[in-house]
């Protein structure tokens, strides 16, 4: 993927506003025990490590490795050529150009998907489910952070039984959808805290200036 494809569609960096939106329909009992079952999973989840795929509203795709230890860290390594990284820690989000050596961070609470690296995850409050839906083994659950719903909506896929992410979907200003996909999911994995440091040079090439 070109350099200035990828950037326009990262998933985890800040949104543009988006239009109000509608009033959250009423959730039915099977919603209410399904979004349990999804807070009990991701509660439970204090290690992920998987590939993935980037899927951008214009088709553009990159790949890499995702790591996520809860709660507050996250790691995309994107695969060559792609000169790019994502961190998330102590509270930010860093995105960072190796080739470049040109870092750029934003608190982990602008982001949508800074709700998967709360420590106590809770789909109710100051989130908002807007739906959720049962399709082919699947289960989606879509969601706004309830004070700040320009930031954009953020859709959870899950495999249904057993119960196990698979997939993000970010939805921006535009309307448009970034999708980034799971696979070889591995979980409760041990995981080097280096991982998430945002100056170790030997994941940066390079040590980080965040001042």
């Amino acid at each position: 993927m070109r350099r200035r494809h990828l950037l326009s569609a990262l998933p985890l960096l800040p949104l543009l506003a988006v239009p109000a939106l509608a009033q959250a329909p009423a959730l039915s009992a099977q919603d209410r025990a399904d979004l349990q079952r999804v807070e009990a999973y991701l509660n439970a989840m204090t290690t992920l490590r998987a590939r993935f795929i980037q899927i951008a509203q214009n088709g553009a795709t990159a790949q890499g490795t995702a790591f996520i230890s809860r709660p507050g860290r996250m790691r995309f390594d994107y695969d060559p050529p792609e000169p790019l990284l994502l961190i998330a820690n102590a509270g930010q989000f860093m995105h960072y150009d190796k080739e470049l050596r040109q870092p750029s961070i934003v608190p982990v609470g602008s982001t949508p998907v800074g709700i998967l690296l709360r420590e106590n995850i809770r789909l109710s409050g100051d989130v908002t489910v807007t739906g959720v839906q049962r399709e082919q083994g699947l289960l989606r659950i879509t969601l706004f952070r309830t004070g700040n719903p320009a930031e954009g909506r953020l859709t959870l896929v899950f495999a249904n039984n057993p119960l196990e992410l698979r997939q993000w979907l970010v939805v921006d200003g535009q309307g448009h959808t970034t999708r980034v996909t799971l696979s070889a999911i591995e979980t409760g994995v041990r995981l080097d805290r280096a991982l998430f440091d945002f100056n170790d040079p030997r994941f940066t090439t390079g040590p980080v200036d965040n001042n």
